[in-house]
């Protein structure tokens, strides 16, 4: 699979449809099977003890399978998440952006399948690791 769009054309596509999350993510590589995206984390992102919370880590993971599926396939704002399962597996360290690596799985039709894991940037071990499904719209005119 090719991606049908570069690093920079998916984050305009990103800051057109989803603005409330606008500088939130960066796309460091995309290359229509796997894709890497940072999570700058800034202060609303922490929970109390200054770690980053589950629900910034969710939408990273989220974040990440959504780049993952539009890759190859191109724009489709309408694309939406249908399931979800992430192992949060030990805490990430306090003032370290964190790192997704998304791999697609499966591409067919009507779903993808992705799997996503989650860095402290700079450490080997990941904090998370999700599965997350995709479906996609049908063509228009099937």
């Amino acid at each position: 699979m090719q991606a049908k769009m570069t690093a920079q054309e998916m984050m305009a596509f990103l800051d057109e449809v989803f603005p409330q999350v606008r500088n939130d993510f960066a796309i460091e590589h995309m290359d229509g099977q796997t894709v890497k995206v940072r999570l700058r984390v800034a202060d609303r992102h922490l929970r109390p003890g200054g770690t980053v919370s589950g629900p910034a880590m969710f939408s990273l993971a989220d974040v990440t399978a959504y780049v993952a599926t539009m890759a190859p396939i191109g724009r489709e704002a309408l694309a939406v998440t249908t399931g979800c399962s992430i192992d949060f597996m030990r805490k990430p360290e306090a003032g370290r952006d964190l790192i997704a690596e998304g791999k697609v799985l499966k591409l067919g039709r009507a779903l993808a399948v992705i799997d996503v894991l989650i860095y402290s940037e700079g450490k080997p071990d990941p904090v998370a690791r999700s599965s997350l499904t995709y479906s996609i719209p049908p063509a228009r005119g099937d």
